[in-house]
């Protein structure tokens, strides 16, 4: 996101180049009272309240951002469920009061068979014996603490990459905005000698013009790269739960990081926490319609239960006993579990066309990764080249201007050459971290 961005910003830098000269060529605006504006309005932009290396930029926000945390009560739940799976498999008592009220007692020669107001209380105390779907339901919801946990995992991995996507916003601002600072700064000195030469009566209004009009676009796109760059400072410090801007103070080394080629992703060579999270979605499924079988197998319980009877019945004792195995056959259940077993193998199969589809999409970001590194290097060394060429252009253009062998024209000319080709060598920067932080990312080696 962030690097479509920047090269956006970038474009939209050179688009409204346009708007600025036109505004810097009306008549009496002069580079002072420009320059105090910029200067005004650059003391608006906050400062940074931090400033943070990359490693500890991405340590802190895997740390601190609320959506890891979030993420994170998934696991304190499925360790909930696995609790609670395993009471249904273990020992178990609860206790039963009951008051019972007749509209009348009943008596047999005087004494009393059945008292009209009686209160019983019984103990339960119940052991399964057999329960092979409680069982399974326990191995169930380890699975789901399994695949919660690779869920957390992979929400760090995702707050990650964004991390270091906000930080390399912030690192190609920085450059777009040294970049425009030198143009102006280049251009403020033309101006500065062309308003010297008109003064002398050696040059024109119309070069001065020329000369200012330059000046008024290259302070336009200083003011339009520094809000770029602050943006940038604001998406981070948000990432990283700062309360404020965040600044980056180091480039990573992403180069320093790369590995060799490794074998195509397949269900057996898994390093990327998003493909082990379909991976162990898949198997959990897997499991549970192995496990519908057992929801047939019969269950066997041993329960005791002491009472007591206040006041006693005339044939039965105040205090008795009994123990009982229980046994639970299921027959017949009008085609429920076989339903339930098409909807669970539903679910394996969607599982399992997910995975396939990540693997080749993890696959093709891996090879299109390594094409965008290769691409990119050569692509900084040819815009590395030309800024240089540029530079030259520009140095020599100003000494044949002083001389007298050039025009204004060229000197403008040159140095917007300069300047254009000083933006392609920041995106080009920016485009080759990408293009390797998306390598390692794709290789499941970052963070």
């Amino acid at each position: 996101m962030h690097s479509r961005r920047v090269l956006g910003a970038g474009c939209w830098v050179l688009g409204a180049g346009v708007g600025c000269g036109v505004l810097g060529a009306v008549p009496g605006v002069g580079c002072g009272v420009l320059g105090a504006r910029v200067a005004a309005q650059a003391l608006t932009i906050p400062t940074p309240v931090i400033r943070v290396s990359f490693t500890d930029a991405i340590q802190r926000a895997q740390e601190k951002n609320p959506t890891v945390a979030a993420a994170a009560a998934s696991i304190l739940r499925a360790e909930g469920l696995i609790r609670q799976a395993r009471s249904a498999s273990q020992f178990q008592v609860f206790a039963n009061v009951t008051s019972t009220t007749l509209n009348r007692g009943v008596e047999f020669d005087g004494a009393t068979v059945t008292p009209r107001s009686q209160l019983t209380a019984t103990l339960t105390a119940d052991v399964p014996i057999v329960a092979a779907a409680a069982w399974a339901r326990r191995a169930q919801a380890e699975d789901t603490k399994a695949v919660a946990e690779l869920d957390v995992a992979d929400v760090k991995r995702q707050i990650a990459f964004a991390t270091a996507d906000a930080y390399l916003a912030i690192l190609a601002s920085r450059r777009v905005v040294e970049s425009n600072t030198l143009a102006r700064d280049t251009a403020k000195a033309h101006f500065d000698l062309a308003t010297e030469l008109e003064q002398g009566g050696t040059g024109s209004r119309l070069n001065a013009l020329r000369a200012q009009q330059q000046f008024s676009v290259d302070s336009g796109l200083v003011e339009v790269a520094q809000l770029s760059l602050y943006r940038a400072q604001e998406a981070l410090g948000v990432l990283i739960v700062a309360d404020g801007p965040a600044d980056a103070t180091d480039e990573p080394d992403f180069a320093a990081q790369a590995a060799p080629p490794v074998a195509a992703f397949s269900n057996t060579n898994l390093i990327r926490t998003d493909l082990k999270l379909l991976s162990a979605q898949q198997q959990a499924a897997e499991r549970i319609v192995r496990d519908t079988t057992k929801e047939w197998y019969p269950t066997l319980d041993a329960i005791f239960q002491p009472s007591t009877t206040y006041p006693a019945q005339f044939f039965l004792p105040q205090n008795s006993w009994r123990f009982l195995l229980q046994a639970n056959i299921p027959i017949f259940d009008s085609g429920l579990r076989s339903s339930e077993r098409t909807q669970r193998q539903a679910d394996v199969e969607q599982f399992s066309a997910s995975l396939s589809r990540a693997l080749l999409d993890a696959n093709a970001q891996v090879r299109a990764a390594r094409q965008a590194v290769a691409s990119g290097e050569r692509t900084l060394a040819l815009a590395s080249a030309a800024l240089d060429q540029a530079q030259q252009v520009v140095n020599i253009t100003n000494v044949s201007f002083r001389a007298g062998a050039a025009t204004n024209i060229e000197v403008i000319d040159a140095e917007r050459v300069a300047r254009d080709n000083g933006l392609a060598v920041a995106i080009a920067e920016d485009q080759l971290r990408r293009a390797r932080l998306e390598l390692l990312n794709a290789l499941g080696r970052f963070p």
